[in-house]
């Protein structure tokens, strides 16, 4: 197994509460619930990129820079044609879907939730609900 020094995420244990919030992020499908706690399933299934990380609500979850398998988008690839469906993930704002367009991960009183690109400006910049 060829390793490298790379950027991969890394899940701590005893903070994982097993919320599954980190899961839907990953675009990748490197982390599952398994056992009741979050798990990166496959190194080369993680891009490092971290979006999972400012969804996780108890902090468990950093990029580190260490030895990890490469990155792989021909495993992610077959790894996404392995997956059973999930439902699509919508704005909470006007409802669009991830089917449509671009959704970002953000915080909103406390909770994690999904915006579009369209309906993102506006909450940075006033207005709307």
């Amino acid at each position: 197994m060829l390793t490298s020094k790379r950027k991969i995420v890394k899940i701590d244990d005893a903070k994982c509460t097993g919320c599954g919030a980190c899961v839907i992020p990953c675009a990748e499908g490197a982390i599952e619930i398994v056992g009741g706690k979050a798990r990166l399933i496959s190194e080369k299934l993680c891009d490092g990129a971290g979006f999972c990380l400012g969804i996780c609500p108890e902090g468990a979850i950093v990029v580190e820079e260490r030895m990890a398998e490469p990155f792989s988008l021909e495993a992610v690839e077959e790894r996404m044609e392995q997956k059973t469906s999930t439902p699509a993930l919508e704005c909470f704002r006007c409802g669009t879907s991830e089917k449509e367009t671009v959704l970002i991960p953000c915080r909103k009183e406390g909770e994690s939730v999904w915006v579009c690109v369209r309906c993102l400006p506006p909450l940075i910049h006033g207005g709307g609900h």
